[in-house]
């Protein structure tokens, strides 16, 4: 299956660092945002640039998008603009990350593998981009039709709201 937002580059031409410019065309946004049960995806671009490093290709940044989420409590549109900056090292599928002792810090590449053939910049961007989505998008409305539901807020319903009602009914009894 080919990806909604394929953008395929061969590793023999990817030589020396290059700087791209990817975007989504309507019929990829409207694909991918039914990979990600979006409402919509009004808009979807990335600027890159790729890299050779010593261990793969380098990737290194930045997609905005507009998307319309659906909000968990009331199934209203929440829209929402998205500027995420991403790194991502393209790997050999040979390559054994296990043997090797790595520490990670929050600056370093995500990992993707490569199939000995190219790289998908489209497919990395679309990954990143279900990274950055709100996993719980919350509408304006939504504090208040929960509220009239019955549904308690996180403070009055924890274990500090069960401590506070339980000082309320000593002080009263």
């Amino acid at each position: 299956m080919t990806p909604e937002f394929s953008r395929a580059y061969k590793l023999d031409s990817l030589g020396q660092p290059k700087d791209l410019e990817l975007e989504a065309d309507a019929r990829e946004c409207a694909a991918l945002a039914a990979r990600f049960s979006l409402e919509s995806i009004a808009s979807l671009s990335a600027t890159v640039r790729i890299a050779p490093a010593p261990k793969g290709i380098e990737a290194h940044g930045r997609l905005t998008t507009h998307v319309v989420q659906t909000c968990v409590a009331t199934g209203d549109p929440v829209p929402a603009d998205i500027a995420q900056d991403f790194a991502i090292r393209f790997i050999a599928p040979e390559t054994d990350m296990a043997a090797e002792e790595i520490e990670l810090s929050a600056e370093d590449c995500d990992v993707m593998e490569h199939d000995g053939q190219a790289i998908d910049l489209g497919e990395a961007v679309a990954q990143t981009l279900g990274l950055a989505l709100d996993p719980y998008p919350r509408s304006a409305a939504a504090e208040e039709k929960l509220r009239a539901a019955g549904v308690l807020r996180e403070e009055e319903a924890g274990p500090f709201a069960a401590l506070a009602a339980l000082k309320d009914k000593l002080t009263k009894g």
